[in-house]
């Protein structure tokens, strides 16, 4: 990591130039046949592969670390009492405990005239929404009138939420998106965005790093709209997280700890799964099992407790993402990288290349 003379704590520190045509805008038939940039850190080279190569870079007793949540169909289209068409974006749709009376959510929301308070949205399949604000900030409270629990109601009406910088017919989701934006081992519902860089994992891959001895472990982080809203601050040390519910069971916080004390390597897959173990070594001393909300915001001057090497994508400028992936392997190295990829046309972003950072 950086040495704190070399921090940089402005904002715009973390921009860098992209072009347009690297937006990654379709996900590939294959998902392990995406490109892959090896930073070895202490080596300072970049090496250039394909992620069907990367159990070459991993070592028998190593750890990989998933986050096993499932993105859930919560972009809801629908018309107003007007005819004016809106659309909502369920920020939260994972609760650990909900009353059956509770039905109220806050949504981003998107239409050619803002919704009025006190107004009924009409969903797909007859749902029906109540605006119960006015919108701030693109957010609005939405009550939702069934008696079905939210997970049911965004299964019949909902569409997969995708990121805004994939433009297609008005950013319209296809089936196949249903698949693609999906991890292949997702298991618990609750986020609003894939933690990417287990997209391009196969099963037949996973098995096959398992069969070489890597030990592969899984836990949860429920995505939210925090990890990917803007940030609203010229000095970085201003930011907020909003809180993501996370799980780690007894047994994967185990795992993890045994491996540490053993001097194996531990390797984080996404931020999402970083993010999880460093919060709980921070908070509770050491890996332990934990459910609960967290908050953690890493950025240059953080110090790592767990993770050892990270598999990640490639993010977008001036983001906590970016930030995050900056404090683990340095800013200029990172934007050093982020320039070579662009020079080498990788794909970015979501359905995008990936690197691997050790």
């Amino acid at each position: 990591m950086e040495g704190n003379s070399d921090l940089h704590f402005d904002l715009e520190d973390y921009h860098y130039d992209l072009p347009e045509s690297l937006i990654a805008q379709e996900p590939l038939e294959k998902r392990e046949s995406c490109r892959l940039l090896v930073m070895r850190q202490k080596q300072e080279r970049l090496e250039h592969t394909l992620f069907s190569e990367i159990s070459s870079y991993l070592q028998p007793g190593d750890v990989l670390v998933l986050n096993d949540t499932r993105v859930v169909p919560a972009r809801l289209s629908g018309t107003k009492q007007t005819g004016g068409r809106i659309e909502l974006l369920v920020l939260e749709p994972f609760r650990p405990s909900e009353p059956d009376d509770d039905r109220v959510y806050s949504c981003l929301v998107r239409a050619a005239k803002p919704p009025k308070p006190q107004s009924v949205v009409t969903l797909r399949n007859g749902f029906q929404a109540e605006i119960l604000t006015l919108p701030e900030e693109g957010k609005v409270q939405v009550r939702f009138l069934t008696s079905d629990p939210l997970p049911k109601l965004l299964e019949r009406a909902g569409e997969v939420p995708l990121p805004p910088y994939i433009h297609r017919d008005g950013a319209r989701p296809r089936l196949d998106d249903a698949t693609y934006y999906q991890t292949v081992y997702a298991r618990e519902p609750g986020s609003v965005a894939a933690p990417t860089a287990g997209l391009h994992f196969t099963t037949g891959l996973l098995q096959e790093l398992e069969r070489r001895g890597v030990e592969v472990v899984k836990m949860t982080l429920h995505v939210g709209y925090g990890t990917f809203a803007p940030m609203r601050v010229t000095d970085i040390r201003q930011h907020f997280m909003h809180p993501e519910y996370a799980e780690i069971s007894p047994d994967s916080a185990q795992r993890i700890a045994s491996a540490k004390n053993q001097g194996r390597r531990i390797v984080a897959v996404g931020t999402t799964s970083v993010r999880i173990m460093e919060w709980v070594a921070l908070k509770q001393g050491a890996i332990t099992g934990f459910s609960g909300n967290c908050d953690l915001y890493i950025y240059p001057g953080f110090r790592f407790r767990v993770v050892d090497g990270m598999i990640t994508n490639f993010h977008l400028p001036k983001t906590t993402l970016l930030l995050l992936v900056s404090a683990f392997a340095g800013r200029e190295a990172m934007l050093q990288a982020y320039h070579e990829a662009i020079r080498e046309k990788y794909r970015f972003f979501s359905y995008g290349d990936a690197m691997l950072i050790l």
